[in-house]
């Protein structure tokens, strides 16, 4: 693809950021359990409930994710995928009740199988000879992700609350989208 080095790792820099603070959103759940248990006034089977949610809607939407990716402009896709994360994730922060937050929280999966068109569009992006570095990079991201998740919970949650920390996990969502949808453009295939 003809695009100016700089720009393709603007693009490579969106998309960690983007799978760095959407792997601390979706893994902020396992720290804030205690307190999200506490909140609601549930149990731990109760609570399970909370991440099966989130994986069965994952899984189911993988093919969907892929089957638009063939079809449609992967970065405007990728930026609904962000604004999904981020209004779910607040629509989570203010569930009022438990079987409000199992939906929310579950809706929280439609984005989370969206990483293949990441990888699609940065195919398009890079060579082979260079395409395996800038994969690495990206993955770099998720266990850097789950880094930073768990020191954010653990340190912003007695000052927020769990609440506030969705709040501002999601609010980073939103941004993310407007980033994407105006600033990565559309590859050739």
């Amino acid at each position: 693809m003809r695009t100016k080095p700089r720009y393709r790792w603007f693009v490579v820099g969106v998309f960690f950021t983007f799978m760095l603070l959407h792997q601390s959103d979706k893994l902020l759940i396992g720290p804030l359990t205690t307190p999200i248990m506490e909140t609601f006034g549930i149990d731990a089977v109760q609570m399970g409930a909370v991440f099966t949610g989130a994986l069965l809607v994952g899984a189911i939407m993988y093919p969907l994710w892929g089957y638009l990716y063939d079809r449609y402009a992967r970065s405007k896709l990728l930026a609904l995928a962000s604004f999904i994360w981020g209004s779910t994730t607040w629509l989570s922060a203010i569930a009022p009740t438990y079987p409000a937050f199992v939906m929310t929280r579950a809706s929280t999966g439609i984005d989370d199988s969206s990483y293949p068109g990441i990888y699609s569009l940065i195919s398009d992006y890079f060579g082979p000879e260079i395409r395996g570095k800038v994969y690495g990079i990206l993955q770099l991201a998720q266990p850097l992700g789950y880094m930073i998740g768990l020191i954010v919970a653990t340190t912003l949650s007695g000052v927020l609350g769990w609440r506030g920390i969705f709040y501002l996990t999601g609010s980073l969502g939103l941004v993310l989208a407007v980033v994407i949808y105006f600033g990565v453009k559309e590859a050739p295939r």
